[in-house]
């Protein structure tokens, strides 16, 4: 219940800055750091920080691609917030993501200055709680598991 009135509450565009990504794959809640050096990313960089901070990190196919077409960009990513950005020295950015949610594109809007895409969320099913009648149908299950780890440890080599 709780996670279905977080989704309510949060207000995603339909049209996002597109950030490729490289050697990552980011998931809803992850928080972690990422250099951006090319321009076009830059670019996507201060697009989101310009309004509400959302941007849409899908990964890219091929991580020596310096210079990625949409067919090599994987069409499921995660819209995250930029949470912190800092310019560095070199010309690269440094910015800390956290992931919000799943989103799949569904159509590529501009590609200049930067990468700019429509996307439609994934919503993921909601588990059922568990009932009693689940609970019940576990027990054998786990009763099982209990005998094999007790047999299995009277076998193993004392070194493990």
């Amino acid at each position: 219940m709780e996670n279905k009135q977080e989704n309510e509450e949060l207000n995603i565009p339909d049209v996002l800055p597109l950030l490729p990504v490289r050697d990552v794959v980011v998931y809803p809640y992850m928080i972690l750091p990422l250099f951006v050096g090319r321009e076009i990313s830059i670019n996507a960089v201060d697009s989101a920080l310009s309004k509400d901070r959302l941007i849409f990190l899908a990964t890219q196919k091929d991580v020596s691609e310096e210079d990625p077409s949409p067919d090599m960009i994987y069409g499921v990513g995660t819209v995250a917030m930029i949470m912190r950005m800092l310019k560095l020295p070199d010309g690269r950015v440094k910015i800390l993501v956290q992931g919000l949610t799943k989103g799949r594109i569904t159509e590529y809007m501009e590609q200049k200055p930067f990468y700019s895409v429509r996307i439609e969320r994934i919503v993921e099913p909601l588990l059922p709680e568990n009932t009693l009648e689940t609970e019940a149908s576990c027990v054998p299950s786990r009763s099982s598991w209990r005998r094999l780890f007790h047999w299995v440890r009277w076998y193993l080599p004392k070194s493990w």
